[in-house]
C-alpha cells in the first residue's frame, strides 16, 4: 500500500526586519505538508496500526524530505526542524500520531539533515484550514533557544474528514535578535547540575 497523496504544498517565510531592527542575517522558514487520504478511513477501530505505518510512513519521510531538502538548497543549511500531523475529522488523533512517531518516517530527515536532538511535534484533529504549527528546535542542541520556532500556514481545502495532513517544518537561522539566553544558562543560575 502507498499512501495516497492528493497533493504536496510548501510554505516559504523570509524574516528581513524583526522588531523594527534589520536583521543581521534574514531567518527562513520552510513548511512541506503532504495531503493523503487516511489509511484507517472508513476501516472502524483498528488494533494493529503496525502494517499502514511501514507501508506509508517511509514514503512519506522519503517524499517530505526530498521536498524541504530541495528548498533549503542542502541538508546542511536546516539549522531547526520538526513535524506535524492533522487528522480530519472522521480520523483519531492516534492517525495522526502514527504515520510521524515513527522512525520509519523521521529518520529520513533527521539523517538528511545531520541532526542529533529529537523531532519537535504537534498532532491534533481538524478540518479544512485548520493552522498547521510545527514547533522546530536546533537539530543539534535542545537547549538553543533562538532556534525556538514555530512554522505556521495552513491548506484551504485540507484535511477532508478523511483526510491527514502530514508536515516537516525547517528553519534556516534563528530568531533575529535572539537575546533570552539558553536553557544552560538558566541551569547555572538555578544551580541545577542535572537539567
Amino acid at each position: 500500500m502507498q499512501p495516497a497523496i492528493r497533493k504536496i504544498v510548501t510554505y516559504t517565510e523570509n524574516t528581513l526586519i524583526e522588531g523594527g531592527k534589520a536583521a543581521p542575517r534574514p531567518l527562513r522558514l520552510i513548511g512541506v505538508a503532504a495531503v493523503l487520504t487516511n489509511p484507517w478511513a472508513g476501516c472502524g477501530f483498528t488494533d494493529d496500526l503496525s502494517p499502514e505505518i511501514r507501508a506509508c510512513a517511509p514514503v512519506l519521510g522519503e517524499i517530505l524530505t526530498r521536498e524541504i531538502i530541495a528548498v533549503a538548497g542542502s541538508g546542511e543549511a536546516i539549522e531547526g526542524y520538526g513535524k506535524a500531523a492533522i487528522c480530519g475529522t472522521s480520523g483519531e488523533i492516534e492517525h495522526a500520531s502514527a504515520l510521524i512517531h515513527t522512525l520509519h518516517f523521521g529518520n529520513h530527515y533527521r539523517r538528511a539533515v545531520g541532526a542529533k536532538t529529537y523531532l519537535a511535534f504537534t498532532n491534533l484533529r481538524g478540518g479544512p484550514n485548520t493552522p498547521i504549527m510545527i514547533p522546530l528546535m536546533d537539530k543539534y542542541d535542545e537547549g538553543r533557544r533562538s532556534h525556538y520556532l514555530t512554522v505556521h500556514f495552513q491548506i484551504g481545502d485540507a484535511p477532508a474528514p478523511d483526510e491527514l495532513v502530514v508536515a516537516l517544518g525547517a528553519s534556516i537561522g534563528g530568531r533575529p535578535h535572539h537575546r533570552i539566553g539558553d536553557r544552560y544558562q538558566d541551569l547555572k543560575e538555578l544551580g541545577d547540575v542535572h537539567g
